[in-house]
């Protein structure tokens, strides 16, 4: 399903849905026997809802390891099955306790979501954490899942999505703090021994939103390198500086993307001015294409075509290898935070202040009064045609960031080289 369809499900589907199954849930819990003892429950079996974002599933981490060194909780996850693989690079939720749901079409997916509600009575889950920023759909399987604990964002007195009544631990959205914080306070809300209106009355501080590192094995990193070799047969890894260019955002928010003709300049800048420099443009495979294009535009024999050349769980070793990344606010500015990657974002309809990657990163972002143009409080939809908070970053000013970085890293030389 393309995501406008999707939107239109979550309302049309979602409002009367979430109408129709507050009474029942509602009812559910009057008869529960654990009703009353909601925040005396340790939470042991807690199940983390992110659907849509693959980035996210990176930003959540440090909230899902407090809930395992706070509680010994045993961690669970529910994902879109398209953004799965986003979970594999710290492998914090055992494969075996990932449920997927297909979104490609309407049937698969209440399919799925029927098969879901089985699996969450199966393992019993007590303790569930919706991440999702007011999505009905996601309240509810929240609601319908069977946990004594049912955490997630509500809206209170503020404009915003209903979504029934489906919580029993209601957190205070908060959209002056960096999304991770605010699943840390999800977090903080399943572990409250005693009731809040609104949760989560905490503090959060820096320390508790840094990322693990994603293991990198050495295997990996020499069949990468192959994979460079079959493009360009004269890479040499102790001469050779890669520079990851991802031109690429998701059809979500396609308002993210900076403009081709900017990323054509930028290589070809920074090809004709070092001759041991090599740009690999990354992608899936299905943006093999546009990459090709970008290509064919660059014309220079050390830019490589790179779409479709390593799965996602492989981009750990491709990211070592490398001395910088520049990418559109998307997945792998967030997958690169995983490792020690000097990776610069280019932001536009969203703002670093509460996406921004975790990890060594620098965002580039003009600030426009119109910017960001898109929140929790409008389901992420804007109606800007002419993304012009990206058109303002012109590529010189990337470059001279680029070119700093540059020569500040020390030569991929300093790395085992075979």
């Amino acid at each position: 399903m393309n995501i406008d369809l999707m939107r239109k499900v979550d309302y049309f589907a979602g409002v009367p849905l979430c109408a129709l199954a507050t009474p029942f849930v509602k009812l559910a819990s009057l008869f529960s026997s654990y009703a009353s003892k909601q925040n005396s429950l340790t939470p042991r079996k807690v199940l983390f809802i992110e659907l849509s974002e693959m980035g996210s599933a990176i930003l959540v981490d440090p909230a899902m390891r407090k809930m395992q060194t706070a509680a010994s909780a045993e961690l669970f996850f529910v994902i879109f099955k398209g953004n799965a693989a986003s979970l594999r690079l710290l492998n914090t939720v055992p494969v075996a306790n990932v449920f997927t749901i297909r979104e490609n079409n309407l049937w698969n997916l209440a399919i799925d979501s029927l098969r879901f509600l089985l699996w969450t009575r199966k393992n019993k889950i007590d303790t569930v954490i919706d991440l999702e920023l007011f999505s009905r759909y996601s309240a509810l399987l929240t609601g319908l899942c069977g946990a004594v604990k049912r955490v997630g964002f509500h809206a209170f007195y503020n404009e915003g999505l209903y979504r029934g009544a489906m919580l029993t631990h209601r957190v205070a959205y908060n959209p002056t703090l960096h999304i991770a914080k605010n699943f840390i306070a999800l977090v903080n809300a399943a572990l409250a021994n005693k009731a809040e209106r609104p949760y989560s009355k905490t503090i959060i501080d820096d320390s508790e939103i840094k990322l693990a590192r994603a293991p990198v094995v050495e295997s990996v990193v020499m069949a990468m390198r192959d994979r460079i070799r079959e493009e360009f047969p004269s890479y040499d890894a102790a001469r050779h500086r890669v520079v990851l260019i991802n031109p690429n955002a998701s059809d979500l928010l396609p308002q993210r993307r900076w403009m081709p003709e900017h990323f054509v300049t930028v290589m070809r800048d920074l090809l004709a001015n070092s001759e041991e420099l090599l740009v690999l443009i990354t992608g899936a495979p299905a943006e093999r294409d546009q990459a090709e294009n970008l290509k064919k535009q660059v014309a220079h024999e050390r830019c490589i075509n790179f779409a479709g050349k390593q799965t996602l769980e492989e981009l750990p070793a491709l990211y070592q290898m490398a001395d910088l990344m520049l990418t559109n606010d998307s997945g792998p500015g967030h997958f690169s935070s995983v490792t020690d990657l000097r990776t610069f974002v280019l932001f536009g309809p969203e703002t670093p202040l509460l996406y921004g990657s975790l990890g060594n990163s620098t965002p580039i972002y003009a600030g426009l009064a119109c910017s960001p143009c898109v929140s929790a409080a409008n389901h992420r939809k804007t109606p800007c045609s002419d993304n012009l908070c990206l058109q303002v970053i012109k590529p010189e000013a990337v470059l001279s960031q680029l070119r700093e970085a540059l020569a500040k890293k020390q030569p991929t030389s300093s790395l085992k080289a075979k």
